[in-house]
């Protein structure tokens, strides 16, 4: 049979495994580069403006991610914000917006989801420590599989003793820890009011002020120290005690502590 007969699917597979393991890398796009620097909010404004839209988003450690596609160029971007700014963007395959294409990126893709029997790959660019996709179908196969066990809690299994394997389950660990933030640890369910704060993050730390007092939280304690402001606040209707950590006028971080830290 001629390579022209064969499925679509095969091609790309074998397309892919003739790539090198090196990584996908990433350009800043010549369109959006005036961007890096600019607060979140007059970023989300300027990619709408420009023809972009939000396809999603995706939290870890002090940054996030948003993807955003255009779809008059079919072009992927994924935008890093940090302190509450534009700190990166960077050109992504069209399979992170979860679009088909031709280039290098799309094809890798579509290999290693052919190899796993999925459709699309669950991790992103940025779940890389390097921030870039595999240029191998079977490494970026190998890493999703253990992306997705770490990610759904499953255990360990790493059958074919693959460093790739490893490394997408610890990044899965960690998403999965991130995905789960906005719960509480110390809050116990039943049925009363529990609130959400975890969106305040990356804000001014006037407006995060401003909204925790609006849901009903009240500042315990302020402790000035060398790397920012930490402040206490108590709601008292659903007992949750939360630490909020602010730098350069933006939030950092905010942490949920025992009741005791507020009585």
């Amino acid at each position: 049979m001629s390579i022209s007969r064969l499925p679509k699917i095969a091609v790309a597979v074998a397309a892919s495994f003739s790539m090198v393991a090196t990584p996908v890398m990433a350009a800043t796009p010549s369109d959006l580069a005036d961007l890096i620097g600019v607060k979140g909010s007059s970023g989300e404004t300027q990619m709408e403006a420009r023809g972009y839209s939000l396809h999603h988003a995706s939290h870890g450690d002090d940054k996030s991610y948003t993807y955003w596609w255009k779809a008059s160029s079919k072009k992927c971007v994924r935008v890093t914000t940090e302190d509450g700014r534009y700190a990166a963007i960077n050109s992504e395959s069209a399979g992170d917006c979860g679009q088909k294409s031709g280039d290098a990126g799309a094809a890798v893709a579509i290999g290693a989801a052919a190899l796993i029997g999925a459709i699309a790959l669950s991790h992103k660019s940025h779940n890389h420590n390097d921030y870039n996709h595999y240029g191998n179908a079977q490494y970026e196969a190998d890493y999703e599989r253990g992306y997705n066990d770490g990610l759904y809690n499953y255990p360990y299994h790493n059958y074919s003793r693959s460093d790739y394997y490893s490394q997408g389950f610890e990044a899965g660990v960690r998403q999965r820890g991130y995905n789960g933030s906005y719960r509480d640890p110390y809050y116990g369910g039943g049925y009363s009011s529990y609130v959400n704060v975890n969106d305040l993050v990356g804000r001014s730390s006037s407006d995060a002020r401003a909204q925790l007092s609006s849901r009903g939280f009240s500042l315990i304690e302020t402790d000035d120290r060398y790397d920012g402001k930490y402040r206490t606040y108590w709601r008292a209707s659903s007992e949750q005690c939360i630490v909020l950590h602010t730098r350069d006028s933006y939030v950092r971080s905010i942490d949920s502590v025992r009741k005791r830290n507020c009585r």
